[in-house]
């Protein structure tokens, strides 16, 4: 009997449950969340079809006086929008509504732990934004726009760390208040940063006015990317996108509720 049982290699015979990897869990939890946010009709609408729209629509109506290469100017911003309807906006409204029907609930009831959840959600918003930056460049380039490769490089960064920062504002927006709350008040926000982030296009503003634009994240993702795409570093944009990100993220691990 002990000589049949040795031929066999230890735990055979014996069960042997264990946790999926860390990164399979990543990778298991981000293709979830993709596959939701690709599905979302409203999702799309917002992080896709009206990026689109103010692109094609500011470059070839003549608002404003924007110069000769107006699509030099319009590309950062309307990047920018797209950014903050995924990261902020999108991400805020469905985790919030998520924690109302009970679905992050059940996710924080099985092995996956809280990072997983929040690490999933954030990878897929990035691939989002991946796919929207691309997107969004191959228009500007069909109407005009012709970036530098180190301006690119640089504006790789900036919508990382814009990526980053929203991201950590619509977890702790969606993490911490009730869905309907989330829901009014995501909106709300979007439309009042995309309205002083607007003010970057124009000129002349007073010193004052120009700074409050750039303390806002909208604002100073706005800047800082117009500034990439050129081949510059506007630090004061980035230190505020960076300042922003860091208080919201502590805030969103501090207070996020899964229920």
């Amino acid at each position: 009997m002990t000589e049949s049982v040795s031929r066999f290699l230890p735990g055979t015979f014996t069960p042997d449950p264990r946790p999926a990897s860390r990164a399979a869990m990543l990778t298991a939890q981000t293709g979830l969340e993709l596959k939701l946010l690709l599905r979302n009709g409203e999702q799309l609408l917002l992080t896709m079809f009206i990026p689109i729209t103010l692109l094609i629509g500011l470059t070839l109506l003549p608002f404003g006086d924007l110069g000769e290469h107006r699509v030099d100017r319009i590309v950062p911003m309307v990047m920018m929008t797209a950014v903050m309807s995924t990261a902020f906006t999108g991400q805020a409204i469905a985790v919030g509504f998520d924690r109302r029907y009970g679905a992050l609930k059940r996710l924080g009831a099985t092995a996956l732990p809280r990072w997983g959840v929040i690490a999933g959600k954030c990878a897929a918003v990035l691939i989002v934004v991946v796919l929207q930056a691309m997107l969004l460049g191959a228009i500007g380039v069909a109407l005009g726009w012709r970036p530098g490769l180190g301006g690119l490089a640089l504006g790789a960064l900036v919508i990382a760390l814009g990526t980053a920062t929203f991201g950590a504002m619509g977890l702790l927006l969606g993490g911490t208040l009730k869905a309907e709350i989330v829901l009014a008040l995501a909106n709300i926000l979007w439309f009042i940063m995309l309205g002083v982030a607007g003010l970057v296009l124009v000129d002349g503003l007073p010193t004052a006015v120009t700074t409050l634009v750039h303390l806002v994240p909208s604002g100073a993702l706005a800047v800082a990317l117009d500034a990439a795409l050129t081949g510059s570093i506007d630090w004061f944009g980035v230190a505020v996108l960076a300042a922003w990100g860091l208080v919201c993220g502590w805030l969103a691990t501090r207070l996020f509720r899964f229920h």
